[in-house]
């Protein structure tokens, strides 16, 4: 099924657009002109994500959203969405739960990246470490030594004073979910995520946050390593305001990939000693049965999925797989072995399932090869959308009229896409004649 997302602005126009190409690309969107249809819609049924407009008649969307997270009623992320941004805004936006903040106009690029970012977090983060309490965690899972010398940093880390903490990981490994635990060992307060990105636009928002009556106890900067030469001085710069405003008072982790080129020396020791590598699953198969029980049990209560249990043989199959995906692909698998049966896991579900995960990763690597994949998401999109377009055209003479039926979209939505695109039905109606 695909994922539901609100769309929330003033502007019809923007929301339509917004609407109409989020259905191209496969999600199930809802529109809201104001706050009470924000309200009506999810009333009617749960969605995936929100896109809120800050500005909106009456009840503006910062005041909407404090008022979901106070009342319970809204646990998915919310992208914040504004034609008049500012700091302030987005450090309030971003205080009472928002995943990111953009500008307008709007980066459809940008815009895509965010909203799968934030749903893949979403859906990878919370059966491995995060419970309702956005500032709680899980203890790292396991017996092999890796994880043994984690929880031996983690325990020094957290000694006395708020030390700062650089964490190492691969993706999928659980980077977010250990800060998130670090916090909640630490006595938890408000948890702040910035995901860098390469000038350290986000970093600057919290910067300016430190300065509010209740700044946050931790302030998590997820992937370091994108950080370009001007994202690494705004790292100092956030560094240096922890430093002027009490010292440690306030926690600073950091996650980025091994090897991916050191930071400055003079970051690192802000940073302080503290280091913590998360292992790669590959190198901690003795931890895969604890970790296939935990997400059997856990992902039925939080996914609504049937509980089927997973006895020694297909656990035994899942710790000889080399897992290149790390934990969210274990995830992945296990929330597929749930598929509505109640019957024992055998060996040959498991194959089944790494199988699908093998035929999926392969598909993949073929369409990278495409030109298309050289080119920035939104250019790569608008040339698929021309090539398909004009090749649907020609297979219906150049009629508009059987072509928005062929490709099941409104006509006049058709037209616009068209227009967009610099394609002339009659010149291919010409050109074919």
């Amino acid at each position: 099924m695909p994922e539901r997302i609100l769309i929330v602005d003033d502007e019809p126009d923007i929301r339509e657009l917004i609407g109409e190409i989020l259905d191209d690309e496969g999600f199930q969107t809802d529109l809201a002109g104001d706050a009470d249809q924000a309200r009506r819609c999810l009333a009617e049924h749960p969605v995936d994500l929100v896109l809120l407009d800050v500005w909106m008649p009456g009840c503006d969307g910062v005041t909407l959203l404090k008022d979901w997270r106070e009342r319970g009623e809204l646990l998915c992320p919310v992208v914040m969405i504004s034609g008049h941004g500012s700091v302030e805004a987005a450090v309030e936006a971003t205080r009472h739960g928002a995943f990111d903040f953009i500008e307008k106009p709007v980066s459809m690029a940008r815009l895509l990246a965010t909203i799968k970012r934030a749903l893949s977090e979403g859906r990878r983060e919370s059966p491995i470490g995060a419970t309702g309490d956005e500032s709680d965690g899980l203890e790292p899972i396991g017996r092999s030594a890796g994880i043994e010398r984690v929880r031996s940093a983690i325990a020094e880390v957290c000694a006395g004073a708020p030390g700062h903490l650089l964490i190492e990981g691969e993706p999928g490994t659980g980077c977010t979910t250990l800060a998130r635990w670090v916090h909640a060992q630490a006595g938890g307060g408000r948890f702040a995520h910035a995901v860098c990105d390469p000038a350290g636009d986000r970093l600057a928002v919290w910067t300016d946050a430190l300065d509010r009556d209740d700044p946050p106890r931790t302030v998590y900067l997820d992937r370091l390593h994108q950080l370009d030469e001007a994202g690494i001085e705004r790292l100092g710069d956030l560094l240096a305001a922890v430093e002027s405003r009490g010292g440690r008072a306030v926690r600073v982790i950091a996650s980025r990939l091994p090897g991916a080129g050191a930071p400055p020396a003079a970051l690192l020791a802000k940073l302080g000693p503290y280091r913590a590598r998360l292992p790669a699953l590959s190198e901690r198969a003795e931890d895969i049965p604890d970790l296939v029980r935990l997400l059997a049990e856990r992902l039925p209560a939080e996914d609504g999925l049937t509980y089927r249990p997973i006895p020694l043989p297909a656990q035994n199959r899942l710790r000889q797989h080399d897992w290149p995906g790390n934990l969210a692909e274990l995830v992945d698998v296990i929330r597929g072995l749930l598929d509505g049966r109640d019957s024992p896991v055998d060996v040959d579900d498991v194959e089944a399932a790494l199988a699908r995960a093998a035929r999926n990763e392969a598909s993949g690597a073929t369409l990278t090869d495409s030109p298309l994949f050289q080119l920035p998401l939104r250019e790569a999109r608008e040339a698929f959308e021309r090539q398909y377009l004009i090749a649907r055209l020609r297979q219906v003479g150049g009629s508009v009229g059987q072509l928005a039926d062929a490709v099941e979209m409104e006509r006049t939505h058709l037209y616009r896409k068209l227009k967009q695109l610099g394609i002339d039905p009659k010149k291919i109606q010409e050109d074919d004649a």
